[in-house]
């Protein structure tokens, strides 16, 4: 049965979630690498799109915007369609100067100073590890495909804009870049016992101020694509 914010029946979502933030990243990435895709949802907006990759069915979801609408998608797409893993693709600031724009980072853990794990669990949980099975699936395949990705602590913000710059704190925890969602997938990863991770492509560094404009973000980002494209279909 459709949930109150996605309306595919329980056979239109595959177990395999790829889970950008862009409903326009959603529609490119379906429209460009899945064969006979089919559009599943655009309650809200929130496109999502199911059909095979390599033979394999494999959904593409988007998420949207900040902790809590991918606290949503990714709570009723893990507890309601029975999806067994996420790949959140996005984008991320980097705190690190030698974590330049384009580079991909795969997220070992994700840190983030938020009330969803109180609100939501009645909790309190700063500091959240990925899937080990899936993170070692992607990184044996970007080896066997000849591709850099690094690994290291993501911070999930919910505060795009803010007027503390000084990042020392973040950077002191650990984290190596900068977004908004990764916690909350993390979150009800854990919580339904799936697995979860998440694949960025470093669009801006805060330290050295370089960066990619919008649609290189929602087009450029191929490489990250098929890697988690290729990653996701072997679990």
């Amino acid at each position: 049965m459709p949930t109150i914010h996605i309306e595919s029946q329980k056979k239109d979502i595959a177990p395999r979630v790829l889970m950008p933030g862009d409903p326009n990243r959603a529609f490119y990435i379906a429209k460009n690498y899945l064969e006979n895709a089919r559009l599943v949802n655009k309650v809200r907006g929130e496109l999502a799109f199911t059909g095979k990759y390599k033979g394999v069915d494999v959904t593409i979801f988007s998420s949207g915007m900040g902790i809590g609408s991918m606290g949503i998608y990714s709570y009723e797409l893990f507890n309601d369609y029975n999806v067994e893993s996420i790949i959140r693709i996005g984008t991320a600031g980097s705190y690190d100067p030698e974590l330049k724009v384009y580079d991909i980072l795969l997220a070992d853990s994700v840190y983030s100073k938020t009330y969803f794990d109180e609100e939501a669990g009645h909790e309190n949980i700063e500091i959240i590890n990925t899937s080990f099975e899936l993170n070692s699936t992607i990184m044996d395949t970007a080896l066997l495909k000849g591709m850099k990705v690094k690994q290291g602590r993501v911070h999930t913000t919910e505060a795009f804009y803010t007027e503390n710059k000084d990042y020392s704190k973040f950077i002191e925890l650990g984290c190596k870049a900068v977004e908004m969602e990764t916690y909350a997938l993390m979150y009800n990863a854990k919580k339904f016992m799936k697995k979860a991770t998440a694949l960025l492509t470093i669009s801006d560094n805060l330290i050295t101020h370089e960066e990619i404009d919008s649609e290189s973000r929602e087009k450029k980002l191929n490489e990250m694509i098929v890697l988690a494209l290729e990653s996701i279909i072997k679990k």
